[in-house]
């Protein structure tokens, strides 16, 4: 190729729509959550003169008839043979085409052909590298990801790049990457092996980077934000003055152990996605997740609520210890124990994973048709179940956690009126005004939601679970007709 050398250089990052966007069951609220914060990240590291722009196929159109320089496309599972069609388009055109991400680290040999120059693993090292060597005209084939990874003094994510207008939750964060935990199913050992697995930001950066967004409300879309004690503790107490609310994710045993939870707590954490995934020890051994072994998960239900945190829980059908009773014990445990929002998946295989390398010895894989590889579809052979089962148990578990009665009977968990009707109003406006959160996107004014959000986020603290006879006493007020006309309220959860 001709070498750059120092002229501006136009390039253009992409996140083509994954597959589901032309699922009849597309829920565009859900993926106008979140900006694509990597490829922010990514422009960061561009000369101040280079031409960026960044094309979020979910939320945005992508033309194709324009001559960038340098072509950049983060590839999903489900978004694959898209950003294949998009590579394949700009190459034609004499465009220089990248590959990056989940995907692409877990195979290369499939993205490659399809590429310029391929990245396997995190970027913050090897994309550097890259424009070096891409202005010089020598860029490699393949950039690699293994010793020196660190989030310290990373340029500032490019949030000018980003609409955000476009977006529920525009001021995502992300302060570490990786999880100190390895979970047979998970992406994440793949993606981040050959150097470190879990690493943090500096605090003081982190603290710089919530100082320049605007507004209260944030969201961690960490893996783990309670994953290393000593950054949390120092993160949690540099926001305590900040009046920040906000929202993450962690594991079972690190919400029990310790007091890491309550210092969140006081800093403004109002909502967390906790990976609760089986109700079966059986299963949780043979998936690796000892992190919840012997764990009460009861007690996490608990503490949170005690503390005003409402709880998004992640539950999986289809592992081997699993017969047609899971959806019904998973469903009435989730209601029972005033879980705020719920996300089910079926287990599904990833490339690159334990389980995925499992059922593949096993000769138990279905089909490789990543379109599939959704956690929606049954994608290989079930123990217990059979394909059909797990996909109508999988639908019914949705259905029936979100029923009007589930919503208000986990919502009657809570001790108080105001934790009631906090927990209703959120889960509600979640999944019961798809019309109305169309149409807001459709105007662009996600933005003007987010006080609404706040509201909702705001602090309850002290109430206890109540039995079924206290409960039955506040049900009447709940269901009273102009609380269900007024509901509009959303959860911003993974």
């Amino acid at each position: 190729m001709i070498a750059i050398g120092e002229r501006p250089i136009k390039v253009k990052f992409i996140l083509p729509s994954l597959k589901e966007a032309s699922d009849p069951h597309w829920r565009p609220i859900k993926y106008s959550l979140f900006p694509p914060l990597g490829l922010a990240t990514l422009a960061a590291y561009l000369k101040s003169d280079d031409h960026a722009v960044i094309v979020d196929e979910h939320v945005q159109s992508l033309t194709l008839d324009d001559e960038p320089d340098l072509v950049v496309i983060q590839v999903y599972i489900t978004n694959a043979y898209r950003a294949y069609r998009i590579a394949d388009h700009y190459r034609r055109q004499g465009a220089f085409v990248c590959l990056g991400g989940l995907h692409v680290t877990s195979l290369p040999q499939e993205a490659a052909p399809h590429a310029d120059a391929i990245f396997l693993g995190p970027g913050e090292q090897t994309f550097p590298s890259f424009l070096v060597d891409f202005r010089v005209g020598r860029p490699e084939r393949v950039y690699t990801s293994t010793t020196g990874r660190t989030l310290d003094r990373i340029p500032p994510i490019r949030r000018d790049l980003i609409s955000r207008a476009s977006y529920l939750v525009p001021n995502s964060i992300v302060v570490t990457r990786g999880c100190p935990q390895h979970c047979d199913f998970c992406y994440k050992d793949a993606f981040f092996q050959g150097g470190k697995g879990f690493y943090t930001q500096r605090v003081d950066d982190a603290l710089s980077e919530i100082d320049r967004l605007p507004g209260r409300h944030l969201y961690f879309l960490d893996d783990h934000l309670l994953g290393d004690r000593r950054f949390s503790e120092s993160l949690f107490a540099g926001m305590k003055g900040m009046k920040r609310l906000f929202q993450g994710a962690t594991t079972v045993d690190a919400i029990l152990r310790g007091d890491l939870i309550e210092r969140a707590a006081e800093a403004g954490l109002r909502s967390i996605f906790v990976g609760f995934e089986t109700l079966t020890p059986g299963n949780l051994r043979r998936s690796n997740k000892r992190q919840n072994l012997g764990r009460d998960y009861k007690a996490v239900t608990d503490r949170l609520h005690s503390l005003g945190i409402m709880i998004n829980g992640s539950f999986v059908f289809g592992m081997d210890d699993d017969g047609e009773d899971v959806f019904r014990r998973t469903v009435d445990w989730a209601v029972e124990h005033g879980i705020t929002t719920a996300t089910f998946h079926i287990q599904t295989p990833y490339p690159g994973t334990l389980l995925h390398a499992r059922m593949v010895r096993e000769g138990r894989m279905l089909t490789q048709d990543w379109n599939l590889y959704d956690t929606r579809h049954v994608v290989y052979q079930p123990a217990r179940l059979s394909p059909a089962t797990l996909k109508t148990g999988y639908d019914w578990a949705y259905e029936e956690f979100y029923r009007w009665k589930s919503i208000t009977q986990a919502s009657l968990y809570h001790g108080s009126f105001k934790h009631q009707a906090k927990h209703f109003f959120y889960a509600a406006g979640w999944k019961k005004f798809e019309p109305v959160w169309d149409l807001i996107i459709r105007a662009r004014q996600l933005t003007r939601v987010t006080p609404m959000l706040e509201g909702v986020l705001s602090r309850v603290t002290g109430s206890k679970p109540k039995s079924p006879q206290q409960s039955d006493i506040q049900l009447l007020p709940i269901l009273q007709p102009e609380a269900f006309a007024n509901t509009s309220c959303a959860e911003a959860s993974h």
